[in-house]
């Protein structure tokens, strides 16, 4: 299992605008990755928001992670603070109710 991880800093204030936009765009294209699990968003009462997406190959994961920051520089960048980041790697550590 291996996870693709983005993480930006929203405009305060964004979160609902985020939400809907995420919902409508990243996660078709997201989930459209051969290999795909998962999506989580979380956003931090500091105004961080970060995607987590899990796949069953590492190669999923980098590409899901290429599509994504493509989509948020062309769909999240009035939104954000700053330039979204990335990064990719096996799941170490997992466990589930």
């Amino acid at each position: 299992m291996y996870a693709a991880i983005r993480q930006a800093k929203a405009k305060t204030g964004t979160a609902e605008e985020l939400a809907r936009r995420i919902k409508e765009g990243a996660i078709p294209i997201i989930s459209d990755v051969e290999g795909f699990m998962a999506y989580y968003v979380v956003y931090a009462g500091d105004d961080t928001v970060t995607a987590i997406s899990v796949f069953n190959n590492h190669a999923s994961a980098e590409e899901a992670n290429r599509r994504a920051l493509a989509w948020i520089d062309d769909n999240l960048g009035p939104l954000l603070v700053g330039q979204a980041t990335a990064v990719a790697g096996p799941v170490i550590v997992h466990t589930m109710a």
